[in-house]
């Protein structure tokens, strides 16, 4: 039976850890169903279509930690010590059981996250790419060798760092495709890794970790600690955690970047409804050169059309109740300090019978100054300024202390170029409203964007999941004499 079906048909329970290579408990209480034992120990996951509580994520205590932490370290010398091409074919394995059992991944991300099958699926074939970029590795990460001098030779080498610890908060909700963007790639250079999961949807990397068991990846090779804030922090202090991944919002990036750095680890840090804009790169603001009425009336006349529900094309819930109500506090206090309300989607809220839905809402405003402009909303609303040319247009865009990704669209090759050099974003697309690059260019922002040393996939991830050693050989004595002999 797999975890999907045994979710669906069970009543709720606590999930477990996943601990070299079993699951196990949480170590402060026994799992119980008793109110008491559940609001002491464990968070709610609920499916946000229909607000039921489908499993309770435990909130990992420090000997939680420590026991994923060891069990990481006790790992790390034997798979270190494989070779990256006998680590890449565990992927080769990991990255046909995805395929398999991509029906029953899909089914649990439309539950527990809320997105429609068709972008459940986008998001197993975006985390399944970096899949396929680890399985080049043994291509990718030669090292250099010279003879330098008559006699001597010099190469270098790219060693993993250690346990690695990936971490996922609640406001972001880290499906599938965010923790994949550094679990291969991080295993496959040789380190261990311990995951905490958003304690919102917990459910997909659970079933992950027993694909990757399946696959053939050694017991304490990858963990997985559930819970929330404290037991991040316990993750990020702990002294044999070598380096940190986080996706999720700026400031908790920054606090967790300056926490990271103070104790000597490295760390990294469909435009607008899809997903319910409920994604890193959702479009959240148009800014029209001019007046644009065919266009805004085109945007309302498509977003109008879509409906509510999971089915390939429809548009989901957001992620939980507190979601919903920060959304339509937005679009409310959008209205209420002047802003048209072009298209409204605050009804749904109240059609939907159970769920936490908000439908696409387009905002028309009068001031620069309008908070839905600055802040990040997640949720499927767009907002959209008028400016007068665009140069005012850039230079809204570079005051944003953001700078994950900026989009033109132009017919105009010379203006598409006007701005991709003028955009202060790390990823810029043109005509295309979500730039993700694909592998094996790496996915990153900058500004307030990306806190920590490098990008999260590509040869990014390469650079900061390993470092380089340089080695300076002599052998034979050489026939004539240099300086360096």
């Amino acid at each position: 039976m797999s975890l999907t079906t045994t979710i669906l048909s069970m009543a709720p329970s606590p999930l477990q850890n996943y601990i070299d290579g079993a699951n196990v408990a949480l170590s402060a209480s026994a799992p119980s169903s008793t109110p008491e034992d559940l609001a002491a120990n464990y968070i709610a996951v609920t499916n946000p279509a229909t607000g039921e509580t489908i499993a309770y994520t435990p909130k990992s205590k420090r000997h939680d930690v420590d026991l994923a932490v060891a069990a990481a370290e006790k790992a790390f010398e034997g798979w270190s010590n494989r070779t990256v091409k006998d680590r890449a074919q565990v992927m080769i394995r990991f990255h046909q059981l995805v395929v398999k059992h991509q029906d029953e991944l899909a089914d649990l991300i439309v539950m527990e996250h809320g997105k429609n099958r068709t972008e459940a699926f986008g998001d197993i074939a975006k985390g399944n790419e970096t899949v396929e970029y680890a399985i080049s590795l043994p291509q990718l990460i030669q090292g250099k060798i010279l003879d330098v001098s008559r006699g001597v030779t010099c190469r270098d080498m790219r060693l993993p760092l250690g346990v690695v610890a990936s971490i996922r908060i609640a406001q972001f909700t880290g499906m599938l495709g965010c923790p994949m963007w550094t679990l291969p790639i991080a295993l496959t250079l040789g380190n261990t890794v311990v995951l905490k999961p958003s304690e919102k949807v917990p459910l997909t990397m659970t079933r992950v970790a027993s694909l990757l068991r399946e696959a053939g990846l050694p017991p304490g090779v990858f963990n997985i600690v559930h819970g929330g804030a404290e037991t991040a922090t316990l993750l990020c202090d702990h002294p044999s955690v070598k380096a940190l991944t986080f996706v999720g919002t700026s400031h908790v990036a920054e606090l967790l970047e300056k926490r990271g750095r103070s104790l000597g680890k490295r760390d990294i840090v469909n435009s607008f409804a899809g997903c319910s804009g409920q994604r890193c790169m959702a479009a959240s603001v148009l800014l029209t050169v001019g007046p644009q009425p065919a266009l805004l009336a085109k945007i309302v006349e498509i977003a109008s059309a879509l409906t509510p529900g999971q089915a390939p094309g429809q548009v989901g819930p957001v992620i939980d109740t507190a979601s919903q109500k920060r959304i339509l506090g937005y679009i409310d206090g959008a209205e209420k300090v002047g802003a048209t309300v072009l298209l409204d989607g605050r009804g749904w809220a109240a059609s939907q019978k159970s769920g936490s839905w908000v439908g696409p809402t387009v905002l028309l405003h009068k001031n620069k100054a309008d908070a839905a402009l600055h802040d990040e909303i997640f949720g499927p609303v767009l907002s959209v300024l008028e400016v007068a040319s665009k140069e005012e247009a850039v230079a809204i865009e570079n005051a944003n202390p953001y700078g994950n990704a900026a989009a033109v669209y132009t017919s105009d090759g010379g203006v598409a170029d006007w701005f991709q050099r003028r955009f202060s974003a790390g990823m810029i697309g043109v005509n295309i409203g979500v730039p993700v690059p694909r592998e094996p260019f790496s996915f990153g922002g900058i500004n307030r964007s990306k806190f920590g040393d490098s990008d999260i996939t590509g040869e990014g991830a390469v650079q900061f999941f390993t470092y380089v050693k340089k080695v300076t050989t002599k052998w034979a004595p050489p026939q004539e004499q240099s300086w360096l002999s």
